[in-house]
This record gives structure tokens, sequence and C-alpha cells, in this order.
């Protein structure tokens, strides 16, 4: 649990977004859907999803379209992400979605859950120490 977790309110409704984007995933290869939503300073949320392509390497995950969407928008301020799975457990973002949202977010509440009702919330420097900064 973070220090100062988000209001209930707000925490539902990034949860209610990734859930929602989810829905968008194209993930033919996995067949793991990942939703991803982020609240930005202003209290927009803005919606990702995974897009997957035969060349793995090529493949964008949630979390990382939804911080995209929201830099080709012009936001700058973040506080928090929110990542929904069908999986039994929450799911933390990956370590390339890690570091992207250190780039562009820093130490924002992330808050992952299931398409179950299970929920986690931590801080993006407990689940990234140290990370890399030029």
């Amino acid at each position: 649990m973070t220090a100062n977790p988000l209001p209930s309110a707000e925490r539902e409704a990034l949860v209610a977004a990734a859930t929602a984007a989810r829905e968008n995933a194209a993930a033919p290869y996995s067949n793991f859907h990942v939703g991803a939503a982020l609240l930005a300073g202003d209290g927009r949320i803005f919606g990702g999803c995974n897009v997957e392509s035969a060349s793995y390497g090529l493949t964008c995950c949630a979390e990382r379209t939804a911080v995209f969407k929201a830099i080709s928008e012009g936001v700058r301020s973040f506080r928090a992400v929110a990542v929904v799975t069908g999986a039994d457990e929450p799911t933390s973002p990956c370590g390339a979605c890690r570091q992207v949202l250190w780039d562009q977010c820093r130490d924002i509440s992330v808050v992952m859950a299931t398409t179950g009702g299970k929920l986690e919330e931590t801080t993006l420097a407990a689940l990234l120490p140290r990370a890399f900064e030029l």
C-alpha cells in the first residue's frame, strides 16, 4: 500500500477505465489481455490496451499505450496508473513499462487489479527501486 493511497472514488474510476480499455486489447498470440488507465494531474484519465505483433519486439503494452496517448495530448503531470488483467492475482507492469512510467510520471501510485476483483496498490518507486535516470 502507498503512504498516500488514492481516494476510493478515484481508484474505482481508474480501475473501471482500465477494465474498459482491456476490452480493446489485441492479444492474438499470448491471449493475455491487459488494460491500463493513467490518471493525469488535472483529473483526466487516459486508457490503453496491449497491442501485440507477430514480431514480439513490436508489441506495445497497455501501460505504455496509455502513457503515449496522454503525452501525445500534451499532458505532463500524472498521479496514478491502474493495470487490469484476467489473471488470478494482480499483475504488475513489466520492466519496460516501469521505466517508461518513471521517465514520464516519476513516483506515482500503481493500482494492480484483476477482473475477479482482487486489488493491490503500491508506488512506482517500490516496483522500480533505483530507476535509471539521466
